[in-house]
């Protein structure tokens, strides 16, 4: 055994390894585990030249991993732009958006995060925006990134005038004149942002920067950008080429419903093909299938609830959905697919045994992102197909965007199926658990604590629980930001446990996420993050 050159010892390490569960230490050499034992047994192997960290008693896991975030466009976002998460009223956003215009002299004032279950059609429009914002252009995206709103100049920047036709899979909102509001659905932002001023590489790259330190201060070490393209591509390769990247970063590269099969197959293999390494890769294909429940784009099996009623189309055709699958799959991707309706669930499922009728079974993992509705017969589709469900616990909750928006929409006896995660759990379903940021907090903490509890953190205990028979475990939360995201992103062999042989991706908590208050869990702080060995975050208050 090669002597260390690092090794925590006095720690609570639960490892995620079923073989050596538990230990007090461990010993790490070239970024890697090299044994575990107690702290007699590592200090042991100690030279004058290994870097001894004490965790003092804390909890050690293995760093976390969120396999669906839109790293880049997030940072980038956050970073550089107003941040609308915490307004509640259309007085507090102008606002907000005031006080950013007035800090700087931009061309152009943006924000991003605002709330789709308060913030909708009825109350948000370019006027509003114009209170804030009268002598530049303003646009802003809502924390969805399905729905966004544009001032009058910027109205007028892009060419958003009266009689312009919605584009594919897109929506402008009109008044009772039909003059565009300024609101924008799904790829009407597209079509606007076409027409914008953009941000460049060196944006972007500072964006990566700025999202990675926030994910290294939660305690992850591993992400899957959830929708990458050409600029994504890039900015990351020269970032990981650059020594950059304080996250390990897989990518899942989006194609389009105006793509042929053959076209996007293509350019995603070439993706693919350069860029294969420990920091950066391509690895999957991502499709949206609908939108979402609050601009009234997500795709049920059955017409909407509410009084307004309708549906949603896919955002691709049936048959195609089984075509692109099917390519992709013999090609040896994994598939991605944002569902929030119950027929976007189903057609992804179908897709998904298609492909696996057509090329066989293989360890694929295929992704099925969000599962806001099933239909219960459903369930058990995603054990018999192995097919992975990437959730998003946060948004399991009484809040308005369920309560207000999402329930009355889908009807009491659908809605008793929204984020059935215990049911698609105790049905065998493979599972990993995530954030979407930006479009919610990257905290796992916070994720975790609504998973257990279905309840808002920081909120009384006594507030109502959503269905509280879907209800996770705290040792399955962990699971799914540890060994079942490693899987999830294709790197189970080198990440997800503390075993030795795998990465030194290691974290240091400043309470027992096992043990704790369950409302506790929320607050948890990370001591300490090591991405291969090197620490990429500190907390002010470890001397370990």
């Amino acid at each position: 055994m090669p002597s260390p050159d690092l090794i925590i010892i006095n720690g609570n390490i639960v490892t995620m390894d079923p073989l050596t569960p538990k230990a007090e230490a461990l010993a790490a050499t070239g970024g890697r585990v090299i044994a575990l034992g107690t702290t007699a047994e590592i200090k042991a192997l100690a030279t004058s030249a290994t870097r001894v960290i004490d965790a003092g008693g804390r909890l050690v896991l293995p760093g976390f991993q969120d396999t669906h975030i839109h790293l880049q466009d997030s940072g980038q976002g956050y970073g550089q732009n107003a941040a609308l998460d915490e307004a509640r009223t259309i007085d507090e956003l102008v606002a907000i958006m005031r006080a950013f215009a007035a800090s700087h002299d931009r061309p152009w004032v943006d924000g991003v995060g605002w709330y789709t279950g308060i913030f909708t059609d009825h109350n948000l429009t370019r006027e509003v925006l114009d209170r804030a914002v009268p002598d530049r252009p303003s646009f802003i995206l809502a924390s969805d990134g399905h729905n966004a709103c544009m001032n009058s100049l910027a109205c007028e920047f892009v060419g958003l005038v009266k009689g312009l036709a919605d584009p594919p899979n897109g929506h402008f909102v009109l008044d009772e004149n039909g003059v565009p509001t300024g609101m924008l659905h799904e790829d009407a932002i597209k079509w606007a942002d076409a027409r914008m001023p953009q941000p460049d590489d060196e944006d972007f790259a500072f964006g990566v920067k700025y999202a990675a330190a926030l994910a290294n201060r939660h305690g992850i070490t591993g992400v899957l950008d959830a929708s990458v393209a050409d600029r994504h591509v890039r900015v990351y390769d020269g970032l990981e080429k650059a020594g950059a990247l304080t996250v390990r970063v897989r990518a899942t590269a989006r194609v389009e419903p105006h793509e042929a099969t053959a076209d996007a197959l293509a350019r995603i293999s070439a993706y693919r093909a350069a860029h294969q390494s420990e920091m950066f890769t391509v690895h999957s294909a991502k499709f949206f299938l609908d939108g979402v429940l609050e601009n009234r784009t997500g795709a049920m099996l059955e017409d909407y609830s509410d009084s307004l009623g309708g549906n949603a189309p896919l955002m691709f055709d049936y048959d195609q959905i089984l075509e692109l699958f099917t390519a992709f799959d013999a090609a040896r991707f994994q598939l991605h697919v944002h569902t929030i309706g119950d027929y976007a669930v189903r057609a992804a499922l179908d897709g998904m045994e298609a492909a696996r009728k057509a090329n066989g079974r293989w360890p694929s993992l295929h992704q099925i992102a969000h599962v806001q509705c099933i239909d219960p017969s459903d369930i058990p589709r995603f054990h018999e197909l192995g097919a992975m469900m990437n959730i998003q616990p946060l948004w399991a909750r009484h809040e308005p965007s369920v309560t207000d928006v999402a329930l009355p929409m889908v009807g009491n006896a659908r809605g008793k199926w929204m984020y059935a995660f215990r049911s698609l759990i105790d049905a065998g379903a493979p599972y990993a658990l995530s954030s979407d940021w930006g479009v919610s907090t990257l905290n796992p903490f916070e994720i975790m604590e609504t998973a257990i509890t279905r309840q808002p953190p920081g909120r009384p205990k006594t507030h109502p629980i959503f269905l509280p028979e879907q209800r996770m475990t705290r040792e399955e939360c962990v699971k799914g930001y540890t060994i079942h995201a490693a899987e999830a992103a294709w790197r189970s062999a080198d990440t997800g446990s503390l075993t030795p042989g795998k990465y030194a991706d290691i974290i240091i908590l400043d309470r027992d996420i096992f043990t704790c208050d369950v409302y506790d869990i929320g607050d948890t702080e990370v001591m300490l993050t090591l991405l291969g060995g090197r620490e990429v975050h500190r907390d002010k208050g470890f001397g370990g």
